[in-house]
């Protein structure tokens, strides 16, 4: 299994800094890499590829320096966000040429199990030029995917994919993961990234703002009050005994039941729970309001 390892990275174009003295681990699973425009997402996921060199630090994939070795290559698949890919040839051309140039044994066989992975068997004999962009997106991941590789990198893989399309590839994502791979992706679509994966890595301003399980960061974030949507068998009592409780600095009613602010997450699950029993109040719902990804992110990127 192979990990990708960046140690201190720095990445400069004349005076502008994209990347700014980043370090990072990621192991085998779902990684999604998010960020703002211009946050430095793609010079990460290039550096990580090798195709970038570090103007600072060291980027190791599986063991090995991703600058400057080919031999990375036969570990590592790569999906770019712009597309290259070549309309005169048909999907199988392209992921025929590809197996070819990884000198794999048998190039027509794993052409084909790769294009039946993407689902265009179907269509593989046709130009690439006649495709759908979603059509031509799978083209590509087919040759990433055509050496079966240990690690594969995507810049935003779902572009122009209908939710057909989308769910597949999520599904072919999940199954890749679970058997070990490495695969780190980026998407600007936020619901994505938490269908996939609640493991982030947050590029702000390309330094390295956050990193881990989301739900996780949101909880380290002190500064930020929690907010729970809270139903009870007596919303009103339930409310006047948790105004009381210093881990709450607020409660309003609303259509959907109590809505708590707290200063102190784990204070306040463990308080609630003994509030209710000591008053017989049954509680049907305790739903964390600002614990998506859409929230953490929002977060992160005003801070």
């Amino acid at each position: 299994m192979s990990t990708i390892a960046l140690a201190g990275v720095s990445r400069w174009y004349g005076n502008v800094v994209a990347v700014n003295d980043v370090t990072l681990s990621i192991g085998p699973g779902l990684t999604g890499l998010l960020g703002p425009n211009g946050a430095g997402k793609t010079t990460v996921l290039h550096l990580m590829a090798g195709l970038l060199a570090p103007s600072q630090g060291e980027v190791v994939v599986g063991g090995e320096p991703a600058w400057a070795n080919p031999g990375v290559y036969r570990k590592l698949g790569l999906v770019t966000e712009r597309e290259s890919v070549p309309g005169f040839l048909t999907a199988w051309e392209f992921v025929l040429a590809s197996a070819q140039l990884h000198k794999l044994p048998d190039p027509a066989a794993a052409a084909r199990a790769a294009l039946e992975v993407v689902e265009l068997r179907e269509a593989q004999d046709r130009r690439i030029s006649t495709y759908s962009k979603g059509m031509r997106q799978r083209s590509r991941v087919a040759a990433a995917l055509v050496h079966d590789p240990e690690v594969l990198l995507l810049d935003e893989p779902f572009n122009g994919m209908d939710p057909r399309q989308r769910m597949h590839m999520m599904e072919l994502l999940n199954g890749m993961a679970e058997a070990g791979r490495t695969i780190v992706f980026s998407s600007h679509i936020l619901e994505e990234v938490e269908q996939l994966s609640g493991t982030v890595q947050v590029i702000v301003a390309g330094r390295l703002a956050a990193s881990g399980d989301y739900r996780h960061i949101r909880r380290l974030m002190t500064t930020r009050p929690h907010v729970f949507t809270i139903a009870s068998s007596d919303d009103r009592l339930l409310a006047t005994v948790l105004m009381g409780d210093t881990s709450v600095a607020g409660v309003s009613l609303t259509d959907a039941g109590l809505q708590v602010h707290t200063s102190d997450y784990g204070t306040f699950t463990r308080a609630l729970a003994k509030h209710a029993k000591a008053r017989g109040i049954r509680l049907t719902t305790i739903l964390p309001s600002d614990e998506s990804l859409e929230k953490v992110f929002s977060y992160l990127v005003t801070t």
